[in-house]
């Protein structure tokens, strides 16, 4: 019962709620112990407003998540956790949450109840409507990372949520192609909107969001602003990693049919955890040490 409550709050998917760092560590700040304690709370506030939400969105998706091959094993689409108990549970997490959030702050409040806004949206009704379920996961990333800059009180860059924006959206589309792929022809049963998309389109529209998030990626870290803000051209350098992150997993998507759970394949995946991991302790390098 107790491994099965945990489950159903899926902490492998905390991974997401790192975003709300990012605004510390490009605002250097994390020799500030204020600033990274509330940071820490931020991220408690954002962990326990997603396992809420993951609730909720059991809930209402558990007959069409009994119909899906994997979805189907989760505690309450297999019947282990009661509709009943998981409601309690997400209620409970909600209240924990945002007595926090405005705790902190009330600007951070309101981000976290247009998180929470936003996810209950999606999952009444966002999810059902073509190309703007996609967009509103995204949202939901940058909603992580203004969060954190509201936090710690720090100016929200508007590389970070155009960087942010579009690699959530590479993300997130790469998870509708494997689930795609992964459903065939039961697609309808599971979610009727996987019928609006298709393999081309969805490759066509990751092709245009691939593209955009390297550009992105390479006109922040070269731009005249990010230079003068950092007192360092050495951000450059970290364009590789990117590039290599971006590519592996269009190979893992594309010839391994993987995808269906980014979170959950970025930490499995050897070659990208380990990029990743390259690619933070360069930012790092760079930022405080360079």
């Amino acid at each position: 019962m107790y491994k099965d409550l945990v489950d159903s709050l899926r902490p492998q998917q905390w991974v997401k709620n790192l975003l709300v760092f990012a605004a510390l560590v490009f605002a250097k700040e994390l020799g500030n112990l204020q600033a990274v304690g509330e940071a820490l709370l931020a991220f408690l506030c954002f962990c326990f407003l997603s396992s809420a939400a993951y609730l909720i969105n059991d809930v209402i998706d558990v007959d069409s998540d009994r119909q899906h091959p994997i979805k189907s094993q989760r505690p309450i689409s297999s019947g282990r956790i009661s509709k009943s108990v998981a409601l309690s549970l997400a209620f409970l997490l909600l209240v924990i949450a945002l007595l926090v959030s405005f705790w902190l702050s009330f600007k951070f409040a309101l981000c976290a109840l247009s998180f929470l806004f936003l996810t209950t949206l999606y999952s009444v009704s966002l999810k059902q409507v073509v190309i703007l379920d996609v967009m509103t996961v995204s949202a939901g990333f940058v909603l992580r990372a203004v969060a954190g800059a509201l936090a710690i009180e720090v100016e929200i860059s508007s590389w970070l949520l155009v960087c942010t924006t579009l690699l959530a959206l590479f993300l997130s589309l790469g998870k509708r192609r494997h689930e795609l792929v992964l459903l065939e022809g039961e697609a309808t049963s599971h979610r009727k909107i996987l019928t609006e998309y298709s393999p081309y389109f969805l490759d066509q529209m990751i092709a245009v969001v691939t593209a955009s998030t390297v550009v992105a990626y390479c006109f922040y870290t070269l731009s005249p602003e990010i230079e003068e803000k950092f007192q360092t051209k050495f951000l450059s350098l970290t364009i590789p990693f990117v590039l290599y992150g971006v590519f592996r997993y269009l190979y893992l998507i594309h010839q391994r049919e993987a995808g269906g759970n980014p979170t959950q394949m970025l930490l499995a995946d050897k070659p990208i955890l380990v990029n990743i991991i390259l690619w933070i302790l360069t930012v790092l390098a760079i930022l405080y040490i360079a």
